[in-house]
């Protein structure tokens, strides 16, 4: 339970939500540049995890790095 207040804090959010914009958007240019520049339609679940597997990872991350800070 504290790990899941932890990941879902206003700061680690935030992070996260900044780490997935940018990781995601890169992730999407290498995985369907291909398509999008041919004018082809591409993969909206894939568009989608994208973003969200950067998102899950940089929460976790932040979330365990502070359960190991507090102790």
């Amino acid at each position: 339970m504290r790990f899941l207040r932890s990941a879902s804090s206003g700061p680690v959010r935030g992070v996260a939500v900044r780490v997935a914009l940018t990781v995601g958007t890169i992730l999407n240019l290498i995985n369907q540049g291909g398509p999008l520049i041919a004018g082809e339609g591409i993969s909206w679940t894939h568009v989608a995890l994208n973003y969200l597997v950067p998102y899950c990872v940089s929460s976790y991350s932040a979330a365990r790095n502070e359960m190991r800070r507090d102790g």
